[in-house]
């Protein structure tokens, strides 16, 4: 099993392409079975959720290839893949499949809506909490589906077609939101979805769907409208950049110092969390090519903050930040709103050194002179990276195993950071 050793004290310099969205690509690549025609993505990543879902969806007949890459300046690709449903040869989402990626799931809104019927698996439980699967269900019975639950699979029928319909989210739910909008477009009649995601990835897919055919509108805000169609055809879309990642190495740069240009990043797609940052001391510019981060020796300032759904902080970002405060100078207050269980990356940071004590979902950061090097365990992905950045200002050498995390949502990390300066090293045990 791989591990990541960095050896910490290097400020970043230079430039970071910044990656299409993973959270994005992945429903964007399920709705390619709402359609007999090809639907090509640009700027796919290069993620192993992207080629578990290719597996998932190769199994219910699609077809894919890669239509071409994208290389910059440091060697980094992005990939243009066309999928193509012309047969749904399978509507069952096996529980081995589904168990590899909760998002595979999602599979269930397209297959009902195009095929009236769907098994699939229940995903299973999550590291960072149960991520229940009670809001996919309730709004597509809202939709005129049967659901019933045997031996860990739900079976969804819609003999006649599903039926548009007014479905209000009893709290905003990102994924649920990715699946009803996806079912409706191929509804009857009109469906209002309300106390929806208004993430940026949630607008992506919207703008994809409205490029196959689907009639949406209010996609950005609490309440998605759409008419259904009869049938939707092929489009080409461009994932959007990636937040996340923009956000999480503008963290890595602001706690190791320098000035680096995340090219490609939109500063929309993250405004609170740049907010943030500033608020912290550091540097941030919009430029034509994307965002410049810099600190160059000013001290960090703590700062307090409270995950929220989008244009909240993001929880994704959470443990990046956590990481990056445990070097202020002061007490910072960062607390959890999304998911429970999102701490675990605490006692992980606390074996380099850092000063950090558990109230409820509440964290309170002291801030450390100094972080050391030593063995951490990565437990789920954003964690993993969090272990990563603190490991770029920890003197001597930091191992982050179970690295096979990093790999599900970051493409070339130890590429990207070592061109601009940092020593990280993948090693294969």
């Amino acid at each position: 099993m791989d591990s990541i050793v960095v050896t910490g004290g290097n400020r970043l310099n230079g430039t970071i392409r910044i990656s299409g969205a993973k959270n994005a690509a992945l429903p964007l690549m399920i709705a390619s079975l709402l359609t007999s025609e090809s639907l090509v993505l640009q700027n796919v990543p290069h993620l192993a959720d992207v080629e578990s879902l290719i597996r998932i969806l190769t199994n219910h007949g699609v077809d894919y290839r890669v239509e071409g890459k994208r290389k910059d300046h440091n060697g980094q690709m992005g990939r243009n893949i066309s999928f193509r449903a012309g047969e749904i040869v399978d509507t069952t989402a096996p529980y081995d499949l589904v168990s590899r990626m909760r998002a595979s799931f999602w599979v269930i809104g397209p297959l009902l809506a195009r095929m009236h019927k769907a098994k699939v698996s229940l995903p299973g439980g999550c590291a960072i909490g149960t991520r229940p699967v009670d809001l996919f269900i309730d709004s597509l019975q809202a939709l005129g589906a049967t659901m019933t639950i045997e031996n860990g699979y739900v079976i969804a029928e819609a003999p006649g077609g599903l039926k548009g319909a007014t479905f209000r989210f009893p709290k905003v739910s990102v994924g649920a939101t990715h699946v009803a909008m996806m079912a409706a477009t191929l509804a009857s009649g009109r469906t209002v979805l309300e106390n929806a995601a208004r993430e940026p990835e949630v607008v992506d897919l919207a703008n994809c769907l409205i490029a196959m055919g689907a009639r949406i509108s209010g996609h950005g805000t609490s309440s998605i409208t759409i008419d259904g169609v009869e049938a939707l055809h092929g489009a080409t879309h461009t994932v959007l950049p990636d937040r996340i990642e923009t956000g999480t190495y503008a963290m890595a740069v602001a706690m190791t110092g320098g000035d680096v240009l995340l090219e490609g990043a939109s500063a929309p797609l993250l405004q609170k969390a740049l907010d943030v940052l500033v608020e912290a001391g550091v540097g941030v510019e919009e430029t034509n090519e994307g965002i410049r981060i810099t600190r160059n020796g000013g001290a960090l300032k703590p700062v307090n903050v409270i995950t929220e759904p989008f244009p909240g902080f993001p929880t994704d970002l959470q443990a990046q930040f956590m990481a990056l405060m445990t070097m202020a100078e002061g007490t910072s207050r960062i607390t959890e709103t999304i998911f429970e269980n999102r701490f675990m990356h605490v006692q992980e940071l606390a074996r380099l050194g850092a000063n950090i004590s558990l109230d409820g979902q509440t964290a309170i950061v002291k801030g450390v002179r100094q972080l050391k090097g030593a063995p951490v365990m990565a437990t789920d992905l954003r964690a993993s990276v969090s272990l990563v950045i603190a490991g770029l200002v920890a003197e001597g050498q930091t191992t982050v195993n179970r690295v096979y995390h990093l790999d599900r949502g970051f493409e070339h990390l130890e590429q990207k950071l070592s061109g601009c300066g940092a020593i990280v090293e993948r090693v294969s045990s």
